[in-house]
Parts: structure tokens; C-alpha cells; sequence
């Protein structure tokens, strides 16, 4: 989780904040995935990030069947839209505190 905004991210797509933080490489053991680990680190992201303090935390993924769009919804986070950047299509999301 950084305040440099990743190359893939189009701010148009966002809420405007007064500070955002991008949160990526965010990967969970497959074996793992399902046990709650990663809701835990979702969790624990947003404690971070209040404490940072930022108004937003924002997240690209693949549009497709390897991304976790669907997680992050369940997580609480918002799509705030789509783009295909450099032949990847990506959704976004945001999640604002």
C-alpha cells in the first residue's frame, strides 16, 4: 500500500479524496484462498490506511476469471469503472473511508 498511484490507474475513474492510497500485490496462496485470510488483510489494510490518515483506498484487478473484482466487493470496495490499459483489461475499485 503506497500513495503513488500505480501506472495503470486513470484518477477519472475515482472519487476525488484529499488522499488516496493504491493498494496492489495483493495475492493470497490458492490453497489458502477461502479461510478468511484475505478478508483479515482487507481488514487490517483499512486500519492502516485510517491511521495513515487517507480518505480512499483503490485497487486495480483483471477483468477476467483471474481477478478478484468479486472479492474486493465483498470486502466492502465500490467498481468505480473499466479500461483496457495496454491490452489488459482492468476494473477498478475503490473503497472510501
Amino acid at each position: 500500500m503506497e500513495t503513488k498511484k500505480p501506472w495503470a490507474i486513470d484518477l477519472e475513474y475515482f472519487t476525488p479524496v484529499r488522499a488516496a492510497v493504491y493498494l496492489h500485490d495483493v495475492n493470497v496462496e490458492p490453497r489458502s484462498q477461502g479461510s478468511g485470510v484475505g478478508r483479515q488483510l482487507m481488514e487490517r489494510a483499512k486500519v492502516v490506511a485510517e491511521e495513515w490518515p487517507v480518505d480512499a483506498i483503490r485497487v486495480d484487478t483483471y477483468d477476467g476469471e483471474s481477478g478478484a473484482a468479486s472479492f474486493y466487493a465483498k470486502c466492502g470496495f465500490t467498481e468505480v469503472g473499466r479500461k483496457v490499459y495496454r491490452r489488459v483489461p482492468l476494473v477498478y475499485l475503490e473503497l472510501v473511508l
